[in-house]
This record gives structure tokens, sequence and C-alpha cells, in this order.
């Protein structure tokens, strides 16, 4: 399945800051058919760093960051279902953010983009799918960051919703998440290079952005995982260099990991978004969690992963619990994984089951009640 990657234009989207982005885009790719009665889209929220690309394989080959799990048979079947994704607003793949020209200047905005948040985000995908004639989506569904947006999708906008899938999330960040995420962007801010979000004629901040993302990477895995996977093997040699270059395997890895992720992601970016997580509070203007569910009246399904330290399964309770109270029709599942939280990725064999399932009770019910 090759796909495209096509582009929605809008005049002005408010943000939650208060100020106006102008001549806003989003880029997004849909899978699958569309039904007549329009009862059968999907939308699949990506998490920090992805994209629109989340199935089949762009014109380069190169697979969709979920291609495991869109497409004919899988969890989410295109034979069945229209699936639909967007890249992020803030991001630099498409979608306006930092990177974008700045339609005053005509230069790149930097820093001064106005800062977002999750529900600026929600917002921008919500004018995207009413542009395309769809009324309510049978599920918004996503992992990590894109759990919270479809948390946010469930409460900002009720009506547009059949189902809410939430997997490996949070309804708000806690201070070690906020800390992780404070820590890759002061290494970004100290780079020489980042030149106050000023870089783009020039060079990119790339050690402090390859920083950021090492340290990211190692809250995605779990200690198992690492441990199966590099041990204490050193790289290419036999004993210590008694150095600062390359000893083990998980440094060669990490040093990969960063250097390749410079060439994919804007540097300005990883600020914003990053900030737009550790904003995000679902509790909010509410005296708890469960009083801002009560805005939501759709089916839940809930996933967590028992290695993911980074959104432990207690997080994902403390929703389903929320929405226990408020006799929400919630369904919980936790996983075995020893991939940490990255398995929502990668660990795909129950999730399917679940997810196929769960997806084919809500389309018979969707269609029933029409």
């Amino acid at each position: 399945m090759i796909t495209e990657t096509q582009v929605a234009r809008f005049p002005e989207l408010a943000l939650d800051s208060g100020e106006t982005l102008r001549e806003v885009q989003v880029a997004y790719e849909g899978y699958g058919t569309l039904n007549e009665k329009k009862s059968n889209a999907i939308l699949i929220l990506h998490a920090f760093t992805g994209d629109a690309h989340a199935g089949g394989v762009d014109h380069d080959g190169k697979p969709g960051w979920w291609a495991n799990m869109i497409g004919p048979g899988k969890a989410f079947d295109t034979d069945h279902y229209y699936v639909l994704c967007a890249n992020v607003l803030g991001g630099c793949r498409g979608t306006t953010g930092p990177s974008s020209p700045d339609p005053a200047t005509g230069k790149p905005y930097g820093m001064n983009f106005p800062v977002i948040t999750i529900g600026d985000m929600v917002r921008l995908q919500h004018m995207l799918v009413e542009s395309l004639g769809i009324r309510r989506l049978l599920a918004v569904v996503g992992g990590s960051m894109g759990g919270m947006q479809a948390l946010e999708w469930a409460v900002s906008f009720p009506d547009a919703v059949f189902s809410s899938i939430p997997i490996a999330a949070t309804a708000r960040h806690s201070a070690q998440q906020i800390a992780f995420d404070e820590v890759g962007r002061q290494a970004i801010l100290a780079d020489p290079d980042f030149n106050g979000g000023d870089f783009y004629d020039g060079k990119a901040p790339a050690r402090g952005l390859a920083v950021a993302r090492m340290v990211g990477h190692i809250t995605y895995m779990s200690d198992e995982s690492m441990r199966e996977k590099f041990g204490r093997r050193l790289r290419g040699r036999e004993e210590f260099s008694f150095g600062f270059d390359v000893d083990f395997e998980v440094e060669s890895y990490l040093r990969y990991r960063g250097s390749q992720f410079v060439g994919r992601f804007d540097a300005n970016s990883y600020l914003y978004i990053t900030k737009a997580m550790d904003y995000f509070d679902l509790t909010a203007g509410h005296p708890s969690l469960a009083a801002s569910l009560e805005r939501a009246h759709c089916k839940f399904l809930v996933i967590s992963f028992t290695s993911d330290w980074l959104y432990p399964s207690y997080q994902s309770l403390e929703i389903v619990n929320a929405l226990r109270s408020r006799n929400h029709d919630v369904t919980y599942c936790e996983l075995t994984s020893n991939y940490g939280h990255d398995a929502f990725l990668v660990d795909v064999g129950e999730q399917t089951g679940i997810l196929r399932g769960f997806l084919a009770r809500c389309l018979r019910e969707a269609e029933a009640a029409k």
C-alpha cells in the first residue's frame, strides 16, 4: 500500500494561550475507504516524535510508524475502516510548527512560534476531520502523547467521538515525567548552535538534540529489554579503551539513535511539543479527574504495559477508576511485555486481538444507533 501525504489548510487557529495562528496547515494520510454512512473513520494520534505516515509505505519504501497495526487483516483493518493520521500542530513533518514560515515575515517562526497545548493540537485535528465531512469518529486512538490526545478528544468533542482508546498514556504528567522533558530541553538550549532558536540558515543544534533524544530513548525501554539487547557487551573491542570513546554496545546504540534523530526532527519542535505534554492536565479547572471526564460519553478502551516505567500502569488505572466512578463504559487491559514504553509500537500481538474485537463491537453499535 503506497501512501500519499496530503495537506489541508485553514485560515486561522485560536490557541489556548490567547494567540491566533494564521494560515495553518496540517499534513495527513488516509488508509482504507470511508463508507457511505461515514461511520467507520478511525483517527490515529501519534506519539511525541511521530508524523502522519502511520501506515503502508511511502514512495521511498519507508513503512509507516504503525504499519504493523494498520492494513488489511491488522488491528486497524483497512478492509473495514477508514484510518486517518495527522501530524500534530507544532511538528516538523508538514503541519505548521516552529520551522514553518511565519506569514508576517516569510521566515521560519523559530522561538516566535506561540506556545501550544494538547488542546490546540486536538482542535486543529477536529477542523481537519470536519473538513473531510466526518461528523463522528468511530474511534480516536493513540499511544503515549497520542493517548493524551485521545483523552482530550473525548472531553473536548464528546459528540464527535464514539470511542476513545488511550494506550500507555496519562491524564497528566508526573514530576518525574516533566523532569525528563526538562533535561531534554536544557540539552538543546545549552547547545551553542541553538542561537535562540534562529538556526535555520546556519548550523542546527545537533549535539543538544542528540543528547535529548538519547535521554528520551532510555525512558522508552525497560531495564529487562536493555539487559537482553545490550547487557555489558563491549562494542568492537575485547577490553576497555580507558578513554571516552564508545566501549559498550549500549553507548553505541544511544549515539546512533541520537544522530539519526537529528536528521529527521526539529529542535524547536522538541521544545514546544514537550512543553505541551507537560502542560497537559485533564483535571485542570475541575475538582477531580472523575469530574473532568463527566463531559465524555464515549466508550473507552484503556491499555497499559507491565514494564512501562515512563507511563506506568498506575496512571492508566487512575483514568479507569475515574471513568468507573462515573459509570462510563470502560474496558481496561494491562498487557505483559518486556519492551517498556515502546511496547505499544512493537509488541502488537495481544493488542491486535483486543483492538479488533473492541472496534468491531463499536462499529456494530455505532451503525445500529444511526
